[in-house]
């Protein structure tokens, strides 16, 4: 029998609205049964982009390198917690502490804001780590208050140590806050810092002919990273910036976490313009939810696990190469709240709730990402899709602090999957600071992490249905 076009199409359409109207109707027996709904359709026809393989990161104070056994090989739980995250990675060396450190071959090691002194067995340590994990490396150097010289010096230690690890070295902690931090005049601006960064550039390549650069590494103003792509793209191999949601204080509720941002989206439009103009990929090299060390009761909560799942995933689909999440002692010699990776500083290392959004978006985050349409009554929830494999889905779903939502997924008539394995990110609360898990478990007392017998969901007729409890997310993988 022959088949036209003309029926092929009509018989696409049928078979899209005939889903269309099951997901309707879906969405009225939830009203029903007083649950919010959403319709959520994964366009498999739409790819956005590859996420890049190294794409999860941490961001540690150079003060961190200098504390006895820390960032070591031999520490074997803070290894398994960083290998646990991925295979592959970024660490990246740096924040306020590194503009006020000083790089000794032989010196004692000290571990302080405004002091620290980081010498080759600690770095020897360093290059431990690197090997242990499998990670790679930034390096921020001091532009602060060192001197060419001795740039030239730590970048040559922290060579010997990294190898083909090293990604990058930064010229300078948060340049557009030099006058802040008391390195600099009030008046000093991008131009005055070019000319340093040229002239550090010149010192460095002059011993070092090959050595990898990275800038501007800004706190706040997006428009150096426009003018740096511009003025130094061709010669560096990575755009860099900074976010907080804001600096820590009474204000920093769980609401305003869980929130929009108004200055993230045009942030990331200028930094994504930035990066195709000059050919080189944006990472955000130092973040996290509120600066300051984080708000105790926000920043170590479930909120804080749901906010980094759905920014991390923000990142990706707005062209971001990477993301280093801060954690550890800060530059006020504390350790901070929102550490994914807790410290009691006496040598227990374990998963604190951010850590669980992590290795959430490290589940969700495999293959391409494809364009994801939602219906907007439930503003709360988010969904990404990847395609990790043809034929097959992962979804992540959020919802932050709705009540419990009923979504009805969409794949399309042509998914031949039947089931779905659905892994979820759940909490006692959105403020809970423990109990959290992944998959039904909590990561273990080893580093290691492994979900409890999963639960399965049917698949129908390129459909599928699942209920989302407030405060909590499920990755679906569909196969």
């Amino acid at each position: 029998m022959l088949k036209f076009k003309g029926d092929e199409m009509n018989r696409r359409n049928f078979l899209a609205n005939t889903v269309l109207a099951a997901g309707a109707s879906a969405l009225a027996v939830s009203a029903q049964n007083n649950e919010r709904a959403a319709l959520v359709r994964v366009r498999t026809d739409q790819p956005l982009g590859a996420i890049a393989p190294d794409f999860m990161g941490l961001g540690y104070e150079i003060s961190s390198v200098a504390r006895p056994g820390l960032m070591s090989g031999a520490n074997s739980v803070y290894v398994q917690l960083v290998c646990t995250l991925g295979a592959r990675g970024v660490i990246r060396i740096g924040g306020n502490t590194s503009d006020y450190a000083h790089y000794s071959a032989t010196a004692p090691a000290v571990s302080s804001a405004y002091g620290t002194v980081v010498n080759d067995a600690m770095l020897r340590d360093l290059g431990g780590f690197l090997k242990a994990t499998g990670w790679k490396l930034i390096w921020g150097l001091d532009l602060g208050r060192g001197s060419e010289s001795e740039a030239i010096a730590e970048a040559k230690a922290v060579l010997s140590i990294a190898g083909e690890r090293l990604l990058a070295f930064e010229i300078g902690n948060e340049p557009d806050l030099f006058p802040n931090q008391k390195h600099r005049m009030s008046e000093y601006d991008y131009e005055d810092w070019l000319v340093e960064y040229r002239r550090s550039k010149t010192a460095l390549r002059a011993r070092f002919p090959r050595i990898p650069l990275a800038g501007p590494d800004v706190a706040g103003k997006t428009d150096w990273v426009t003018r740096f792509a511009a003025d130094e793209g061709k010669d560096a191999v990575l755009l860099t910036h900074h976010y907080y949601r804001e600096g820590q204080n009474p204000s920093s509720t769980v609401e305003k976490l869980l929130g929009v941002d108004p200055k993230l989206q045009p942030q990331l439009d200028q930094l994504s313009a930035a990066s195709r103009k000059c050919g080189l990929p944006y990472r955000i090299c130092e973040v996290n939810s509120f600066s300051g060390g984080g708000r105790p009761g926000v920043s170590d909560s479930m909120a804080a696990a749901l906010w980094v799942l759905d920014y991390m995933f923000t990142l990706a689909a707005n062209g971001c190469s990477g993301v280093n999440m801060e954690t550890g002692v800060n530059h006020r010699d504390f350790i901070s709240s929102y550490s994914p990776i807790g410290d009691d500083e006496h040598g227990h290392y374990s998963a604190k709730p951010e850590y669980y959004g992590m290795l959430a978006f490290s589940l969700g985050s495999k293959g391409p990402l494809l364009k994801v349409e939602m219906d907007a009554r439930s503003p709360d929830v988010r969904a990404y899709a990847t395609q990790p494999d043809k034929g097959a889905l992962t979804l992540t779903l959020i919802n932050k602090r709705a009540g419990r939502t009923a979504l009805t997924i969409v794949t399309g008539s042509h998914m031949q999957a039947s089931r779905a394995v659905v892994t979820r990110l759940s909490g006692p609360d959105v403020d809970a600071k423990s109990g959290i898990t992944l998959g039904g478990r909590e990561v273990a007392s080893t580093g290691t992490w492994k979900p409890i017998k999963p639960e399965v969901l049917q698949v129908r007729h390129g459909q599928l249905r699942i209920k989302l409890p407030a405060a909590s997310a499920a990755i679906v993988e569909i196969r």
